[in-house]
């Protein structure tokens, strides 16, 4: 088995098909920014999340959304081309659309002590006990 960890956003909304034998499949296609090239490309994968979890989460996946998605590699070739793929096991939605696009993606998610969840920074200093600096100790 191949598996992969991708991190990107989806390039369109969620497409929910059934196959012939009756099983549902959510197709989704996500573009990863390849930052380890000289002219900074994107790579797209095509994904497909087998079964209800993906009727549950295909509200969820549209254009934009920020997702991490783990699986098994695939590639296929078709007209020459070769297009890399992941059969999803593992999916986490990393927060809503950008502020630009209109964003909304967020809602019903919420930050630390029930603030909600707009990309703010929090101070998390108040909130992890032992989070003491070195140097308020005396040896």
């Amino acid at each position: 088995m191949k598996n992969i960890t991708i991190a990107g956003r989806l390039t369109k909304d969620a497409e929910q098909r059934t196959t012939q034998g009756g099983d549902k499949v959510t197709g989704f296609s996500v573009a990863v920014d390849d930052r380890s090239a000289k002219d900074a490309s994107t790579i797209f994968f095509e994904c497909n999340l087998w079964g209800a979890r993906g009727d549950k989460l295909a509200q969820y996946l549209t254009k934009g959304s920020s997702v991490a998605v783990t699986g098994d590699l695939t590639r296929r070739e078709y007209e020459g081309k070769t297009y890399l793929g992941v059969r999803v096991d593992n999916l986490t939605l990393q927060g809503g659309k950008s502020e630009a696009k209109g964003g909304g993606g967020g809602e019903g998610f919420s930050g630390p002590a029930g603030k909600p969840d707009s990309r703010e920074q929090y101070d998390l200093d108040d909130s992890i006990p032992f989070a003491r600096k070195a140097y308020d100790y005396e040896c």
